[in-house]
């Protein structure tokens, strides 16, 4: 794993993120460890709120998403996390031009429910065919709120 870090002390124009480069199976689980890690600094280091919940949802997030990307895709793959606003913004990048596809609810079907799952926990999902490859963006809130948007 290649790790690229871009972490600054947050201001309103600075960016908070980190990168990863993966390129083998044991790296779905370093690709979960740096999400994390990354979502520890935040609220560490930046003083962002990220509930337990947002951490595993990102955790899983991760791993369904790499996981899928070192599956179906030669070659290797980018993770980006980035703090936009109030969510972290989870983007994985592989080479194959083929766009993931979602599949009907089938409760008789073993395997295969990761697209259905990141898309359920996810408050925005998006696909985006690039030059090599293509880009998957999902986005997932750092705390966890009530209906009518009050912080727990």
């Amino acid at each position: 794993m290649e790790l690229v870090t871009g972490v600054a002390e947050r201001s309103a124009t600075e960016v908070v993120s980190v990168s990863g480069l993966f390129e083998g199976s044991e790296d779905i689980a370093a690709a979960r460890s740096l999400a994390g890690a990354f979502l520890t600094d935040a609220q560490a280091v930046h003083g962002l709120p990220v509930s337990r919940r947002a951490s595993d949802v990102v955790e899983l997030v991760v791993s369904e998403l790499v996981t899928n990307a070192r599956k179906y895709a030669p070659g290797p793959c980018l993770l980006t996390l980035e703090i936009a606003g109030d969510a972290v913004e989870v983007t994985v990048w592989d080479s194959s031009p083929t766009l993931p596809v979602l599949l009907g609810p089938d409760p008789t079907r073993i395997g295969r429910h990761g697209l259905e799952i990141v898309m359920a926990l996810a408050e925005s999902f998006s696909l985006h065919r690039e030059p090599v490859g293509k880009r998957i963006v999902t986005t997932i809130a750092l705390a966890d709120t009530t209906e009518d948007g009050r912080a727990l």
